[in-house]
């Protein structure tokens, strides 16, 4: 079994389980909050129901995505180190997506700032439409995974 050489060892079952487990953590996250946006944009700027959107949001921030995040990366560079895969053209591709997926969760950050503000830049359907990034971004990023197509 290669895949239980290098420095992880018998360890790599293991990291492997724990990466997807935390992937799908970083994926609710990622789709639950532009839902809250697009529920929040529909709230009037200062009123009640803004400030509940807000400590919702920020609570999807803080307590999914952020340790999400970290643990997604740390353990995908684990992998790809204990792999040694950084010159194969599928993974190459697979942390585009991910690098992307990382800019795309700042981004929310910052959205959910203005909204924080009062502020209401995108249209409803814009925001609704935020959801389909990150199941787009999974989809490819799957097939890159499972099929290695290059």
């Amino acid at each position: 079994m290669s895949n239980l050489t290098g420095w992880l060892g018998l360890a790599y079952p293991w990291v492997k389980a724990a990466h997807v487990t935390f992937v799908i953590f970083w994926l609710a996250g990622l789709f639950l909050l532009p839902r809250l946006y697009a529920y929040h944009q529909e709230a009037p700027a200062g009123s009640p129901d803004d400030r509940v959107w807000i400590e919702r949001e920020a609570r999807v921030r803080s307590i999914i995505l952020t340790p999400a995040i970290i643990v997604v990366w740390i353990l995908g560079l684990m992998l790809a180190t204990n792999l040694d895969i950084w010159d194969q053209h599928w993974f190459q591709a697979k942390l585009a997506f991910v690098i992307g997926l990382s800019a795309y969760q700042g981004w929310l950050g910052a959205y959910g700032k203005k909204l924080a503000k009062g502020e209401r830049p995108l249209s409803n359907k814009a925001v609704r439409m935020l959801n389909e990034v990150p199941g787009v971004a999974a989809a490819i990023i799957v097939v890159l995974v499972i099929v290695r197509p290059f």
